[in-house]
């Protein structure tokens, strides 16, 4: 790799990332569009029990926001809607813990192989699936979940790729979280209903965390006896 920002801070391990990710279940998909609200949505996390985020790339501030949250110390941060290896370079730059993309580019993915950062990339098909597998990677974001067969396509899938664990993303909300936690295949599962895109650009702290809390309390009633 040439040309690449070095990482200012240590990254973690991708199995201890995996593994941290599934211990708390839920990812809050977040978009931020001014970093200095970057700090109350940790805050926001933080205090409703869910110290995770991820942060797309889908405005500028996010590489900025990013670096605001690792700069925290209590949140685990990845970088979202990740689409070439110049962002995984950023994202890495920034403080990133873990990438995740829409669909699966080898670029990405052998670009974080050499920062050392866990890969998420987006698959929803067993061809997609297979191409991941290829590439090492054992976990895929299942994207756009909601209408790529939801809960029952990944059930599908999970027969013939008994190794592989999904995080779906992507029409996941109160009403349907059930379906696919209830899923040994599931590592967690990401959304954005708990970090509203008005709320976070508000600073709305309270209002965050209360969504937030009562997105934990409800994974945590899902979970198996």
């Amino acid at each position: 790799m040439t040309g690449s920002p070095a990482r200012a801070a240590a990254v973690a391990a991708p199995a201890d990332v995996l593994a941290r990710l599934a211990a708390h279940r839920l990812v809050p998909v977040v978009v931020v569009d001014d970093a200095h609200d970057a700090d109350a949505l940790g805050s926001a996390l933080v205090g409703g029990g869910l110290p995770v985020a991820e942060v797309t790339f889908r405005t500028a501030a996010a590489p900025d926001a990013i670096r605001a949250l690792r700069a925290r110390g209590d949140v685990l941060v990845g970088a979202g809607t990740v689409l070439t290896a110049a962002q995984v370079d950023q994202a890495v730059a920034a403080g990133a813990d873990y990438v995740v993309s829409p669909g699966t580019s080898r670029a990405v993915v052998e670009r974080c192989a050499e920062h050392g950062v866990l890969a998420l990339p987006g698959a929803v098909t067993a061809s997609e699936v297979q191409a991941a597998l290829e590439l090492g990677v054992t976990t895929v974001k299942f994207f756009p979940a909601g209408t790529s067969g939801g809960a029952a396509a990944i059930a599908a899938l999970a027969a013939p790729f008994g190794g592989v664990r999904f995080v779906p993303t992507g029409g996941v909300g109160p009403a349907n979280l059930a379906e696919y936690l209830a899923l040994p295949a599931v590592a967690a599962v990401g959304g954005s209903w708990m970090v509203p895109r008005d709320l976070v650009r508000a600073g709305d702290v309270t209002g965050v965390r209360a969504l937030v809390a009562d997105a934990v309390a409800l994974a945590a009633s899902l979970r198996p006896a």
